[in-house]
């Protein structure tokens, strides 16, 4: 349904004049003009913001960037997963995946019971502390969260943060599949993705829009309510894009699963 909102409908004439003249205009060529000013709306919302403004996260030492609100001012929005939703705030989000390093450092404060017989597996998935967690379960990415006094993204949060800024694309840098190598580390190695056995350490590739790193390949990272996202070093380009999805149980815990958190702004 068109939105009544009147600076949009004053944009609306003015293109209507320069583009049709004095011929009355068809109402495809009316629903185009329409398409064209809201895209263009949701292009300067997104652009406009002083992004990114990083901050460094006391308790865990991670680098985190401001992600601009999902709320588009309007009578209602939609988000990428196509469901209404209304934050209104900007959120901070971790720039990588929770690495092995980090992890190590909660587990010595917290004495938390994480299954120790994995690092074995781990070492070789992720050999340094520089490289992200893995074989981790939905139960220990929410005991790292809650110590680190931060959460998990939701499936919205974490979609609206991989793509940059960037509206209806498949993948965190755009359409074109022939990038994916610059951007992201998944089965095979070529071009800047050099890691075909393995996890790269965080950072290593290009970030997207927002400044943010691995937001595709890697480790697929957990969101609330136990949903994975994201493709990881051992996946096909096809699950790499922003809208791929699937469900894992809260003991589950594997070779390609990590995790990154996001909060509130201070």
């Amino acid at each position: 349904m068109i939105r009544k909102i009147s600076w949009m409908l004053l944009a609306l004439l003015v293109l209507a004049g320069c583009r049709a003249g004095s011929q009355l205009l068809s109402s495809g060529t009316l629903n185009k003009i329409i398409e064209e000013v809201i895209i263009e709306a949701v292009d300067e919302k997104v652009n406009n913001k002083l992004l990114p403004q990083e901050t460094v996260w006391k308790k865990d030492g991670a680098q985190m960037v401001r992600i601009p609100d999902m709320y588009l001012k309007g009578d209602d929005e939609i988000t990428p997963l196509g469901e209404k939703y209304k934050s209104g705030d900007d959120f901070l989000m971790d720039v990588h995946e929770v690495t092995r390093g980090q992890f190590r450092k909660f587990l010595l404060e917290t004495g938390y019971d994480f299954n120790g017989r994995l690092w074995a597996k781990i070492d070789q998935i992720s050999p340094t502390d520089e490289h992200p967690m893995t074989y981790v379960t939905f139960e220990d990415t929410e005991a790292y969260c809650k110590w680190a006094g931060k959460r998990l993204p939701t499936e919205e949060e974490w979609e609206w943060a991989a793509r940059g800024g960037l509206v209806g694309k498949e993948y965190m840098w755009g359409d074109d599949e022939g990038q994916a190598r610059d951007y992201a580390n998944y089965f095979g190695a070529g071009g800047k993705d050099r890691w075909s056995e393995s996890t790269a350490p965080v950072g290593s590739l290009k970030p997207n829009g927002y400044g943010v790193f691995d937001m595709g390949g890697n480790v697929f990272e957990w969101c609330r309510g136990g949903v994975l996202r994201g493709g990881s070093w051992n996946s096909r380009t096809s699950l790499l894009r922003v809208a791929y999805r699937y469900h894992g149980g809260s003991e589950d815990g594997d070779y390609y699963h990590g995790f990154r958190c996001v909060s509130g702004m201070p």
